[in-house]
């Protein structure tokens, strides 16, 4: 069984997907330390032929907290942001199917970080075909005491798992030689992003899944784009 486990982000980039496609179960952090840094509740988009940011602002609250101890800004103007990304995909020729999945996920009444992200990548992966389980890593029967490496393994012997994909940009963090010990095989998941049109001007990659989807019909994306990663 091929496993990933990854932090919850707010309607990341295509390498995410990519790797819920790549593997068995997916697993979501959700007691796990929010960072201010991060990209937990941000992303993104295009906007004037440039990556303009967009974010779940939140209630303020302790920086210990984790992510799913973290609340959605009482205030936020979930009709300001639709409004912004409507104004900068309009004219995209995905606009109204994409744009109607992001007023459910948007206007949805969850005010829980956690809860709200979670929802909004079911509704992503629903909306792609992606069929990989999602589990939510406080809902697992291990130590949750451990921390990085050993959480990981502690999780991947609890789900069977015989290999542990990551992000590219993990390699750094683990250790070839602990998991081969561990009995799990360690791959990395490069993606691969080719230019695809925006409006006739420079391609702006590495945006939010939004920017993918609104100018990408849905057969090639299954068909091309989901696929489009090395594993070594």
């Amino acid at each position: 069984m091929k496993i990933a486990i990854m932090q919850p982000y707010f309607l990341p980039y295509i390498g995410y997907f990519q790797l819920i496609g790549a593997v068995d179960r997916f697993v979501i952090y959700d007691n796990i330390k929010y960072t201010k840094k991060g990209w937990i509740n941000r992303n993104r988009f295009l906007r004037n032929g440039r990556a303009e940011p967009f974010s779940l602002p939140l209630k303020k609250d302790s920086d210990a907290l984790d992510v799913r101890e973290r609340s959605i800004a009482p205030d936020f103007d979930r009709a300001k942001l639709l409004n912004r990304i409507a104004e900068a995909y309009r004219r995209a020729p995905q606009f109204e199917a994409v744009f109607g999945l992001l007023q459910q996920i948007v206007w949805r009444s969850e005010d829980n970080l956690f809860g709200y992200i979670h929802a909004s990548l079911l509704d992503v992966c629903n909306h792609l075909d992606i069929r990989t389980p999602l589990l939510v890593s406080s809902a697992l029967d291990i130590d949750h005491g451990l921390k990085g490496q050993e959480r990981i393994l502690a999780i991947c012997h609890h789900l069977g798992a015989d290999t542990y994909i990551n992000a590219s940009g993990g390699r750094g963090l683990y250790s070839h030689e602990a998991f081969t010990a561990a009995g799990i095989d360690l791959r990395f998941l490069q993606s691969h992003l080719c230019p695809y049109p925006q409006f006739g001007q420079p391609f702006v990659p590495w945006l939010s899944i939004l920017d993918v989807m609104m100018f990408n019909e849905p057969e090639s994306f299954y068909r091309d784009l989901l696929g489009r990663y090395d594993l070594d």
